[in-house]
C-alpha cells in the first residue's frame, strides 16, 4: 500500500507531504477576491518566482521571505484554504478521492501533469509582465478544470 493510502495528511512525514505536490503550479496563480461577495477567482498571472518550464518555484526554500503573501501549505491550513484547485492532491485526499492518474506518484513521471493539461505550463504569464491593475483582465476558468470529473450533461 502507498503512503498516501495508509496515512492521513497529519501523519505524513515532511518528505511525504512534499511528494504529494503534483507540480501543477495552479496554487501559484494569483487569486482575486471580490470585496463585496468574498468570491475568489483565479487569474492566469503567476508568481514571479515560478519557473514556467517545469512549474517549480525558483526560490522554494526562501519563497515566503521573497513573496510575503506566499502561503506554505500545511496539514492544518490546507483544510481551510477554499481556493485550492479541485485537482490538487492535498484537496483530493481530504475529499477521499485519492491521487489522480496524472500524479507523478501514480504515473511515475512528472510529465503526466503537463500532458493532462493540469499544469500552468505554457498557460500563464509572469506577474512582472502584467500590471496589478490588469489582473482582472486575466481571470480564467481553466484552473478549475478537472479531467476526472463526470461530464455535466442533460439527463
Amino acid at each position: 500500500m502507498n503512503f498516501w493510502e495508509e496515512k492521513s495528511l497529519d501523519d505524513m512525514s515532511d518528505s511525504e507531504w512534499e511528494a504529494l505536490c503534483d507540480g501543477c503550479a495552479r496554487c501559484c496563480l494569483i487569486k482575486l477576491e471580490d470585496e463585496d461577495t468574498g468570491q475568489i477567482v483565479t487569474s492566469d498571472v503567476h508568481c514571479k518566482l515560478m519557473d514556467t518550464n517545469d512549474c517549480s518555484c525558483t526560490q522554494y526554500m526562501d519563497r515566503q521571505k521573497l513573496v510575503p503573501d506566499c502561503i506554505k501549505l500545511t496539514p492544518q491550513n490546507v483544510r481551510e484554504i477554499k481556493w485550492m484547485p479541485v485537482t490538487c492532491a492535498y484537496r483530493r485526499l481530504l475529499e477521499g478521492k485519492g491521487l489522480a492518474w496524472w500524479h507523478p506518484l501514480v504515473s511515475g513521471t512528472t510529465e503526466t501533469v503537463h500532458q493532462a493539461g493540469i499544469s500552468v505550463k505554457d498557460r500563464a504569464v509572469n506577474e512582472e509582465l502584467v500590471g496589478e491593475d490588469e489582473w482582472e483582465d486575466h481571470i480564467v476558468g481553466w484552473p478549475e478544470f478537472d479531467p476526472t470529473a463526470e461530464p455535466e450533461g442533460d439527463e
